[in-house]
């Protein structure tokens, strides 16, 4: 999906819920609190009065859908730890960099990143094939198909890619052996070996072994309009907090789109608890 903002076309980050550990195990943190387990209307929780729950109760209590007391907790007396015994996780695709920064100030997440670090082999490759034989636009085509940039016009992501190719000659002019910083050694021969057949040149150092960590020396050559995949998980009580600042006309326009997107795949049985609309229903 895409959108027009300020004039620029963007596409739209998709998502898929990955896990979710259900309420059950917060029903159950509360009513320890409270030791009023028969007052529950799941009967899995009524019978943790009396028993340590066996495998079966454990699975039973994961697939609770409701519970009273955690809509009261919630928002009745704002009691919100409750709700860190309950996690989700999300795969996210096609964010962007610029979204990651955001991201990143909500403290309480595990969050896995697509690393820059060691992903950018086909970035450089095409840059060492371009001036072994390519030139410029080899580069700019070749880095095209990658479909590496939130932006999603044509002209603009191509004056993207020149502009890498443009700090990377920089770099190549500052430095004085680039080779040995962008290609592996058991690749280097095959520089001279396919010197003016660029395209050769780059599918054979696409399946040669990468440059290690190649990303380190190269990091500033890509802008915050790149491309993130990420896995998240949260608690709720963060998911909540992640909601209410991000599902926002006063949030960035792209976390506020990964915040909608995080929010359509998120079962209702969670949305009740921590945002009000839903529970006012």
């Amino acid at each position: 999906m895409q959108e027009v903002v300020y004039g620029m076309k963007y596409t739209k980050p998709e998502v898929v819920l990955l896990q979710d550990t259900g309420i059950g195990v917060a029903e159950t943190a509360a009513r320890t609190c409270y030791d009023s387990f028969a007052n529950s209307e799941n009967s899995v929780i009524q019978e943790l009065e009396d028993k340590l729950p066996d495998d079966l109760m454990c699975e039973t209590l994961n697939d609770i859908e409701e519970s009273a007391l955690l809509e009261d907790l919630a928002w009745t007396y704002f009691h919100h730890s409750i709700l860190e015994h309950a996690n989700l996780s999300y795969l996210i695709r096609g964010t962007s960099r610029g979204v990651l920064q955001e991201h990143a100030r909500h403290r309480i997440q595990a969050i896995s990143v697509r690393s820059t670090r060691y992903t950018m082999s086909g970035i450089i490759n095409a840059f060492v094939a371009a001036h072994h034989g390519g030139d410029k636009e080899f580069f700019i085509d070749t880095v095209e198909s990658y479909d590496m940039f939130v932006t999603a016009d044509r002209e603009y992501n191509r004056l993207e890619i020149g502009a890498m190719y443009d700090k990377l000659e920089f770099q190549r002019q500052k430095v004085d052996d680039f080779h040995s910083i962008a290609v592996a050694k058991s690749s280097l021969s095959l520089i001279e070996e396919l010197q003016g057949r660029p395209q050769e040149l780059y599918a054979a150092l696409q399946s040669g072994k990468k440059k290690r960590n190649v990303g380190d020396a190269f990091k500033h050559i890509i802008t915050d309009n790149v491309k993130v995949d990420m896995v998240v998980t949260f608690n709720l009580r963060s998911l909540k907090n992640y909601f209410n600042l991000r599902d926002s006309g006063a949030a960035y326009f792209q976390i506020r789109w990964l915040a909608q997107e995080m929010m359509k795949v998120t079962p209702k049985k969670y949305l009740d608890l921590i945002i009000k609309q839903k529970q006012e229903k």
